[in-house]
């Protein structure tokens, strides 16, 4: 295996004209082929430009810099909190620098209380790529140990292994991963190039997005998208094209973006997901936007960049 970074090669993905929350390149390196070598993680963990932070209950500490930047409170790691198996190794930067993660059942205190607990769609918005990264990772990791302590085939409980990654069964022997639950969201447009977006049912009023819904077994995503689409708004989709993806860990997922055309315009929407749905023409939307009656999705979602794709320029900040 390779010890270059995948991310030396990505490409921001076409058409967006800005970096999708939790998706810009890191500067990280996962360094997978280390997850099994105990001698290199305990050199690693011992080494003095290791950094480690805490996740608990998918919340890490995140401080404000004297320069106005937000980032991760991470420690060396003999200043870390003491844990044996709940230890994460999450990778290492251009300088060659080990990040891990531990997961504890509460965050650490602070001796100068500047610093504060948040969730990735707080600290995903105000962190560097290489924090929310780290956190990213951190936290689909944590969520996934939380849920999954006893063997799927025998009941047995597991234990962890892969520097986190991998939790093994001692009974019968099965090896578990990390789940990743694909999901697809989409901009669908008509044959006058309006953009469909919908209300969840237990969003605020105002609150529009884009469609989005999980894959399920034995679909294509394409299929995906189209059934969505008609389940949630009665609204039928021929062509479908894949723009991006953005790691999406609330829980497990993984949201496949898209812009799909529709083949009717007639809504008619489920009620159960989807509160409202409505056709919207650039103009229609800025209207919307100017008057306060359409609040913006938040900018940490794939989905914001999936409608500015379409309406050509950065929506509106949310104010709430």
């Amino acid at each position: 295996m390779s010890t270059t970074s995948s991310e030396a090669i990505t490409d921001q993905p076409i058409g967006l004209a800005t970096p999708i929350g939790l998706t810009a390149p890191s500067g990280i390196d996962r360094a997978a082929h280390h997850r099994l070598d105990e001698a290199w993680l305990a050199a690693a963990w011992s080494h003095p430009t290791t950094r480690v932070f805490v996740v608990s209950g998918g919340q890490a500490l995140i401080d404000d810099a004297p320069d106005g930047r937000t980032e991760l409170v991470m420690t060396p790691a003999f200043e870390a909190p003491v844990t044996e198996t709940h230890r994460y190794f999450l990778g290492t930067d251009e300088d060659g620098v080990s990040y891990f993660a531990l997961q504890k059942d509460a965050l650490p205190g602070r001796m100068d209380q500047s610093a504060r607990p948040a969730g990735l769609r707080e600290a995903g918005l105000l962190l560097s790529p290489r924090d929310a990264s780290l956190m990213t990772h951190a936290v689909a990791l944590e969520n996934w140990q939380r849920l999954h302590r006893f063997c799927s085939r025998c009941g047995e409980r597991t234990v962890i292994a892969a520097a986190g990654h991998i939790r093994r069964c001692p009974a019968c022997g099965a090896e578990h991963y990390p789940r990743t639950d694909p999901a697809v969201i989409m901009l669908v447009t008509d044959e006058h190039d309006r953009a469909l977006l919908g209300r969840q049912v237990h969003w605020p009023e105002g609150r529009f997005s884009t469609l989005a819904g999980f894959v399920e077994p034995g679909e294509s995503i394409e299929q995906s998208v189209r059934r969505e689409v008609f389940e949630e708004a009665g609204v039928t989709v021929g062509p479908v094209e894949y723009v991006a993806s953005q790691p999406w860990p609330f829980p497990s997922s993984l949201m496949l973006g898209f812009m799909a055309k529709a083949t009717s315009s007639e809504i008619n929407v489920d009620g159960e997901e989807i509160h409202e749905a409505r056709w919207f023409s650039r103009e229609d939307l800025a209207a919307a936007f100017d008057s306060g009656e359409v609040l913006p999705p938040y900018g940490i979602s794939i989905a914001a960049r999936l409608i500015e794709l379409w309406y050509g320029k950065p929506l509106p900040k949310p104010t709430h």
